[in-house]
């Protein structure tokens, strides 16, 4: 794959030239951070969802597009706590990733686990690398 030319999130990044999509923050209050990347047997997205619970997320598969959404509740902070620092985000979000071409998200499979969300998305069938065997021809 050549990621100078694909960007699920359309960020600007070390990655120059991508364009994609991202939800923006009037829909949701927050975007998770998100790692998307590629093996032999096809691509992984991983979400990073500390503090969820699995059936507070939703993941809804359209053409090519992946949209994860959900609430993180915030049930941990007292209400009259004056805070010093806030970085973990509440609330809730949708992020919208798109894939590349050449994979399958109607066969994808989910796990959420240890706080990470795990989207395993095969590559598209017949899109499989395959090695072709090389024949030669009897001289005669």
């Amino acid at each position: 794959m050549d990621f100078n030319q694909w960007n699920p999130k359309g960020r600007r990044n070390e990655f120059e030239g991508i364009s994609g999509t991202m939800t923006s923050m009037s829909e949701s209050s927050w975007s998770p951070n998100t790692d998307v990347y590629e093996l032999d047997d096809g691509l992984i997205i991983r979400v990073e969802l500390s503090g969820m619970r699995r059936e507070d997320l939703r993941l809804k598969a359209e053409g090519n597009m992946l949209r994860i959404s959900g609430m993180r509740p915030d049930e941990q902070k007292p209400s009259q706590s004056k805070f010093l620092l806030m970085e973990i985000s509440f609330g809730p979000f949708e992020t919208t990733i798109e894939l590349p071409s050449g994979y399958d998200l109607q066969e994808a499979k989910a796990l959420y686990q240890n706080g990470f969300l795990t989207v395993e998305v095969p590559p598209e069938a017949g899109i499989k690398p395959k090695n072709i065997e090389i024949d030669s021809l009897a001289e005669g």
